[in-house]
C-alpha cells in the first residue's frame, strides 16, 4: 500500500477547473484486508501521503498551473477504502455527497481505516437501526493539503 501511495506522484494529474468531471481521474483508492493492514502503521501511511503531497506540489509548480489546487485524503467507511484525490477546488469547496469537515489530523483518518476490520461490509450483529431524518448525519473527516506552490 505504501508503494502505491507514493506512486501517485508519478501519475499525470488533471487540473482543469472548467471540467471537474475530468479531475475525477485524480482519485485513487486503497483497500486491504484486515490481515494486510495489521503490518502497516498509521505513521508509515501518513508519511507516505505527506511525501506524495509534497511531490504533487512540485509537479503543480513544474506544470505552471496558477490557480488553486488541493490534494485530499478521506476514509470511505462504506467502501472500506482509504481514498485520495487532487482538484482545483479549495478545501472548503470539495465535492462530496455527505457532509465533511477539513482536518489537520491525517493520522486519525488513517487509523480509522487501518482499524476498520470489516471493510465494505457490516456484520449482522453490528447492524444498527436507520436514524430518523431529523437526526444529524455524521460528518466525514478530510485531510487537505494545498498544492499551490509557495510564493505565488
Amino acid at each position: 500500500m505504501l508503494k502505491d501511495i507514493r506512486a501517485i506522484a508519478d501519475e499525470t494529474m488533471v487540473l482543469t477547473p472548467e471540467d471537474q468531471d475530468a479531475e475525477q481521474a485524480n482519485t485513487s483508492w486503497f483497500g486491504a484486508p484486515p490481515h494486510e493492514r495489521m503490518g502497516t502503521s498509521a505513521d508509515e501511511v501518513v508519511a507516505a501521503f505527506e511525501e506524495t503531497a509534497v511531490a504533487l506540489r512540485d509537479q503543480v509548480a513544474a506544470s505552471g498551473h496558477r490557480g488553486t489546487a488541493t490534494f485530499y485524503v478521506w476514509h470511505d467507511a462504506e467502501a472500506g477504502q482509504l481514498r485520495c484525490s487532487a482538484c482545483t477546488r479549495k478545501p472548503g469547496d470539495l465535492q462530496f455527497p455527505v457532509a465533511y469537515q477539513v482536518t489537520d489530523d491525517l493520522h486519525a483518518i488513517v487509523t480509522e481505516f487501518l482499524e476498520d476490520r470489516a471493510p465494505g461490509s457490516i456484520q449482522w450483529g453490528a447492524l444498527e437501526p436507520v436514524p430518523y431524518p431529523e437526526a444529524e448525519p455524521a460528518t466525514m473527516a478530510v485531510w487537505a493539503f494545498d498544492l499551490t506552490p509557495f510564493g505565488r
